[in-house]
């Protein structure tokens, strides 16, 4: 090799960046001491933007396109240089592609539940995560304010701080939403697009925007969880009845799906089971039943019930109860009841009935 060749080797005449990442956000081009060659191609593909920065300032921005580095070509690095009447050596510049496509599959998520106040339940904890894209819309801004002069600046260096806005806006987009917390899977669209608008205007300073957000889930405590899953399931089944009778019928299920706890587990399951169904059948009867006395041998003020005949007779009056003794059809042995009463007694143990049967005189004393 000729010492010219050498000479040009170290010159650089071709600028590109072929990206085999997906998540390269700026890639600065590896110059290492060499020159970019007056009459260099320039290759900027779709989806890249390519800035030259020179002695610490931004000067030219290229779209997508081949390009001739030439005066023509460069004209704010041509001042910054002095190049009036236009140059024809090598140059020394720093050159940054930028991906300005849309890097999608970017997730966000709430480290910890925040509170908002419901209606209906009061304050509650939530917690909320979904995904974004993200697209630089200005490079000289995102140079400025955020790359600096770092060589390979990716996505996973921005993510945090991103995912930290994000989640602020979304915790007052949630709070401010007047939304009822049962409504709110029905709104995630909307509030996600109200917060496209939000995020893109506020990341706009340092060259960023959101063209894409989706709130994907939006979730509630584990144990507020469980309790409206608790409640949705006595909605849908009604009545205490009828849960116990699902819980009878799930358990004879987990039985027959164990066979192997036949011996033990099976048995106590399917008696639990029944006995559960019996005790719901009872309760209905008893819920059913008509109010009044107890079963012979059960209290209603002046209202008196007599047991004739081993039936219940009445409610009759205290007044009707003179004729009853009189037709031998209430004696002191009779039982009675009226409501206050604990259980039916003889009427000749009860006060109140105490003067419709007269006074007994003691025994005679024996015969002397």
């Amino acid at each position: 090799m000729s010492f010219m060749d050498k000479v040009r080797g170290q010159f650089i005449d071709i600028v590109e960046f072929l990206d085999d990442s997906r998540d390269t956000l700026v890639w600065r081009f590896p110059r290492q001491g060499n020159e970019i060659k007056n009459g260099a191609q320039l290759v900027v593909r779709e989806g890249q933007t390519a800035v030259f920065v020179s002695e610490g300032q931004i000067a030219d921005v290229f779209t997508p396109g081949t390009f001739e580095l030439t005066t023509q070509n460069l004209p704010i690095l041509s001042t910054l240089k002095g190049w009036k009447y236009g140059f024809n050596s090598p140059f020394k510049a720093e050159v940054y592609f930028v991906g300005t496509r849309q890097y999608t599959d970017m997730k966000w998520g709430t480290q910890n539940p925040f509170t908002v106040r419901d209606a209906e339940f009061g304050m509650v904890r939530l917690r909320a995560f979904g995904t974004y894209a993200l697209r630089i819309t200005d490079a000289g801004t995102l140079l400025r304010q955020l790359v600096g002069t770092d060589p390979d600046f990716r996505t996973d260096e921005v993510s945090e701080f991103l995912r930290q806005n994000i989640v602020a806006a979304v915790t007052s987009a949630l709070a401010t939403a007047n939304v009822p917390m049962l409504d709110l899977a029905a709104n995630q669209q909307a509030i996600s697009q109200q917060l496209v608008g939000t995020l893109s205007a506020s990341l706009a300073e340092f060259g960023i925007a959101l063209p894409r957000f989706v709130i994907e889930n939006i979730s509630m405590p584990a144990e507020v969880e469980e309790a409206l899953d608790k409640r949705s399931q006595m909605g849908i089944l009604g009545n205490l009845d009828q849960y116990t009778k699902f819980q009878a019928a799930n358990a004879l299920e987990d039985a027959a799906n164990n066979p192997g706890a036949a011996g033990q587990g099976t048995g106590m399951v399917v008696g639990m089971g029944l006995g559960q169904a019996a005790g719901g059948a009872l309760a209905g009867a008893q819920q059913s039943a008509p109010a009044g006395p107890p079963p012979l041998p059960g209290a209603g003020g002046t209202q008196w019930f007599v047991a004739v005949n081993g039936q219940q007779a009445g409610p009759f009056p205290l007044s009707a109860l003179p004729a009853k003794v009189a037709a031998e059809q209430l004696g002191r042995e009779t039982l009675v009841w009226y409501e206050g009463m604990p259980s039916w007694k003889p009427a000749g143990e009860v006060p109140e009935l105490a003067s419709l049967f007269g006074t007994n005189p003691p025994p005679l004393p024996p015969q002397a």
